[in-house]
């Protein structure tokens, strides 16, 4: 689907923006095919199979593969051959947009607007429409412009035009980037949240015997959690950064950067394919990270057309995920001390709507997150962010959300990693 008719989505909410989100949330609650569908999926899911990779079963229920539709040509005269960045091109902590401008998917220089992120994310790995809207209009409004934003750090004058550019997603801790990335630093930690650490890179194929897999990968996410309570005094695990961006940092890396064939037409992630896509050259043992080289591998097929991988997949993702660690969803931190990580009741911070059992039931932590999200303060102070509240407004409503009044944000005062940055 192209930008266009990605648009066209929003545009067909629009009219209920001014009421979100209690018209989209409540409509949603009464529809009675969305309801069933979530049933649906939370039976599937228990039914067929159990582990961090069990929405593929779901999702994917016919293995699919078409060669011609699926390649992704980045040869020499596609227009789309690997140039390194140069000068005041932008790159940072998100190894697939680094990697789809420096192929000039996106603009080389790593600022793009809206429009763009979203053909470039649906064109390239296959990401669903929904998913792809809310991504770039996020960042847009709270990293950027309002309709545009960096890969990387703070956009020059020449970059950004007019408008104020923003900080990008190197400047967007705790709003858009996360803490325990698995091959990023903490931001508090290190002095860098953007920066490829070869060690970490290593950890997780160590982590992944054989291949990089959807079960390895969740595994490596537990392992990095736990490290860096005990690492990083600051250490925050956000109701969205924590709850929903971290996870798409691991899940991401398979759905999106597996290769696909008749063989494996549900993916197959091998080292030398995640070396390419995380700019890593050298072998186990002897890793080099070639900061800002990440490229889309020579004969590579996204995922099947058939199967984008939308918000529902990703709700089940981070679903399956949480059943096998619970930590995962514990908005908290530690306290200034490593080891000190204390967990809000989430009871307290939502008003009752969620508990500690009902938070890992069907849908409701990413519904969670996804609201938190419209409360996010934006680098650029912009009269309005219609274009986001109208992806949120479409994702709340397609994964059947209970309405959330308001989020009590004095519950995470007490976190110096959250104190230290002005959204979580």
């Amino acid at each position: 689907m192209k930008a266009t008719t990605s648009f066209a989505i929003i545009g067909a909410v629009a009219p209920y923006v001014s009421a979100f989100p209690a018209t989209i949330m409540e409509a949603a609650a009464r529809d009675p095919t969305i309801m069933a569908r979530n049933e649906e999926i939370i039976r599937m899911i228990e039914a067929r199979q159990a582990g961090a990779g069990a929405a593929t079963a779901v999702f994917e229920p016919v293995n699919t593969f078409n060669e011609k539709a699926q390649f992704v040509d980045v040869s020499h005269g596609s227009g789309h051959e690997w140039v390194a960045p140069s000068g005041n091109d932008l790159r940072g902590p998100c190894p697939g947009l680094n990697a789809m401008a420096n192929h000039n998917f996106l603009p080389h220089d790593g600022y793009a607007t809206i429009a763009q992120f979203v053909d470039a994310t649906e064109s390239v790995v296959g990401m669903g429409s929904a998913l792809a809207i809310f991504l770039s209009a996020y960042g847009a409004a709270i990293d950027g412009s309002g309709l545009a934003w960096s890969i990387g750090g703070t956009p020059t004058a020449a970059q950004a035009g007019l408008l104020p550019g923003g900080n990008g997603i190197s400047g967007s801790h705790n709003k858009y980037e996360s803490d325990a990335s698995p091959t990023r630093p903490d931001l508090y930690e290190a002095g860098n949240d953007y920066k490829t650490v070869a060690s970490q890179f290593q950890q997780l194929i160590n982590a992944s015997p054989g291949s990089v897999t959807m079960e390895s990968l969740t595994s490596f996410r537990s392992q990095r959690f736990d490290t860096q309570i005990a690492n990083n005094p600051y250490f925050f695990n956000g109701p969205f950064t924590g709850v929903l961006v971290q996870p798409a940092a691991y899940t991401f890396i398979y759905r999106f950067m597996a290769n696909h064939s008749a063989e494996y037409p549900a993916g197959y992630l091998s080292y030398d394919v995640i070396k390419d896509w995380f700019g890593i050259t050298g072998d186990s043992g002897s890793y080099v990270a070639n900061q800002g080289m990440e490229r889309i591998p020579d004969n590579w097929y996204k995922r099947a057309i058939e199967y984008p991988y939308d918000n529902g997949y990703f709700a089940a993702d981070l679903a399956a995920a949480a059943l096998l660690h619970p930590k995962f969803l514990s908005v908290g931190g530690n306290t200034g001390k490593v080891n000190t990580f204390t967990a809000v009741d989430v009871a307290n911070l939502t008003g009752g709507l969620y508990n500690s059992q009902t938070f890992l039931q069907s849908d409701n932590a990413a519904c969670f997150a996804y609201q938190f999200s419209a409360q996010a303060k934006p680098d650029v102070l912009l009269g309005s962010i219609t274009t986001l509240a109208s992806a949120v407004s479409q994702i709340v409503g397609s994964l059947a959300c209970p309405q959330l009044e308001g989020i009590d944000e004095t519950q995470l005062k007490q976190f110096p990693g959250y104190s230290k940055s002005p959204a979580a």
